[in-house]
């Protein structure tokens, strides 16, 4: 998105066979357990099994980065004891797993409003962040407390901060040094577990232009053959960045392009910009 990532909105990035970037949103684990006659933790308990195995299979077939959303900004409006089942849960998943993803090279990264965590939790984020920091195998990251809206609103704020005097000429660039993913490519395809077909909130501004699989299958239950469906969906996909099906077999394989865009009209602090006529356009 910034630097050595290209925006899809800015230009076209270059696609292949498989996923450089999953994103999913982990749902059905409650549901899971009612099914069995099981209390919902249970149905997150076994969640965490699927994660592991999920990271396992994702660099097994070559993908570069995922990204699980765990717990959203909405989700305290859940019942208080699954909410802390949910942070205890949290914490014995780094205490028990930050080794293990060490082992196997992969980063962790957690990305979402910390503050609302107890010192422990954030603690020991930042000892498997800063631990795995060197490793490239995999980028795993971990989006808790974490909403796109208040993503792109805390960018903004940061930006408006560090450069004051652009205010009213900010361009896409400027923003996306700050978004919480800036160290990661935009998802080449998503994923929503547990049948149900929305994007709740996550990643608003890196999603743009991924493809989406929606699949009835609960995320306790989600395996390396679904996950190979969802990239045989893939892999099924016209990815044009709005260009016609033409187009793209004239330009087959080849590097990311610049997409040429209309002039973007700068509104300085104190002016008025009137509306585009027709010439203008």
């Amino acid at each position: 998105m910034a630097g050595k990532f290209t925006s899809s909105t800015q230009a076209i990035p270059d696609v292949g066979n498989v996923p450089r970037h999953i994103a999913i949103i982990m749902d059905g684990n409650g549901r899971w357990a009612k099914q069995r006659f099981m209390p919902r933790v249970a149905g997150h308990k076994r969640g965490v099994e699927t994660v592991r195995s999920m990271v396992k299979a994702c660099i097994a077939r070559g993908v570069e980065y995922l990204t699980l959303f765990a717990f959203s900004s909405e989700n305290w409006r859940r019942p208080a004891e699954e909410v802390s089942f949910l942070m205890n849960l949290f914490i014995n998943a780094l205490q028990g797993e930050i080794g293990k993803l060490h082992a196997n090279g992969v980063r962790l990264k957690v990305v979402g409003d910390l503050a609302a965590f107890e010192p422990r939790l954030v603690a020991l984020i930042r000892e498997g962040e800063a631990k795995t920091a060197n490793n490239s195998r995999l980028t795993l990251t971990i989006a808790a407390n974490y909403g796109g809206r208040w993503d792109i609103l805390q960018a903004m704020n940061q930006l408006a901060l560090a450069h004051p005097e652009k205010a009213g000429c900010y361009g896409e660039a400027d923003l996306a040094p700050h978004l919480m993913m800036a160290y990661a490519p935009e998802p080449d395809l998503f994923i929503r577990t547990g049948g149900e077909q929305r994007i709740s909130n996550f990643l608003l501004w890196q999603l743009a232009y991924s493809e989406l699989h929606f699949t009835a299958t609960l995320w306790p239950d989600f395996d390396d053959a679904a996950l190979d469906a969802a990239i045989t969906s893939y892999r099924r996909r016209e990815r044009r960045f709005g260009r016609t099906s033409e187009q793209l077999g004239e330009q087959p394989g080849g590097p990311a392009l610049t997409v040429s865009s209309a002039p973007a009209r700068c509104v300085p602090p104190g002016t008025f910009a009137p509306p585009a006529t027709d010439r203008d356009a």
